[in-house]
């Protein structure tokens, strides 16, 4: 790993643990080990750190509903490829997911308007399945956005309890929440003995 990668690597897991703003250059220095002069022959500014890591972070969520888009047969199929797709692309590395996620804040413009306008460009990916499968009869929303809202709230909180070696694998969380999401609590209706509802 060359050194701009340690830092980064290193920096992301301080943003996750303290946050963006209590964590100071000295911090970051300790933690690598160096002085902390040395570190700006490397990167401009921590905000440059958080910068890469937010927008590589929003290149790959990109990257992966492309797929998911591009594979599914129904609504349901892209939904559910959607939902795998934000698992996998969040369970890879929680610590620049939990920074993706809630540090994105201190970015300084023009990269904040930047980063909202791609965070609503993704969003719209969700909101257009969900439209689409609405008007084919697949699902019943009477808000796209909130329905949106809703499955995202649920799925970004994987970053604060996923654990890499815990019982539950990315692909098995994704299609739990993909049932859940899509069906809800509610048991599949059964017949009675005599055949009645």
């Amino acid at each position: 790993m060359s050194r701009k990668k340690q830092i980064e690597h290193t920096a992301t897991a301080l943003f996750k643990a303290k946050g963006f703003s209590a964590t100071s250059m000295r911090d970051l220095a300790n933690a690598l080990g160096i002085e902390a002069a040395s570190i700006y022959s490397h990167i401009r500014s921590k905000e440059e750190i958080l910068q890469r890591v937010c927008f590589r972070m929003a290149e790959e969520f990109f990257e992966a509903m492309d797929a998911a888009e591009a594979t599914g047969a129904t609504s349901t199929d892209k939904l559910r490829n959607a939902v795998s797709a934000h698992v996998q692309v969040l369970t890879k590395n929680t610590e620049a997911s939990a920074v993706f996620l809630h540090e994105w804040r201190h970015l300084s413009e023009p990269y904040l308007s930047e980063f909202l306008a791609l965070r609503d460009l993704y969003e719209g990916h969700f909101r257009q399945i969900i439209k689409s499968g609405a008007e084919s009869g697949e699902f019943a929303v009477p808000d796209e956005k909130f329905a949106v809202l809703t499955i995202l709230s649920a799925l970004n909180w994987l970053p604060t309890w996923f654990r890499p070696e815990g019982k539950l694998q990315p692909a098995e969380i994704a299609n739990t929440l993909s049932d859940m999401l899509l069906n809800g609590l509610r048991a599949p209706a059964r017949a009675m003995a005599d055949g009645k509802p």
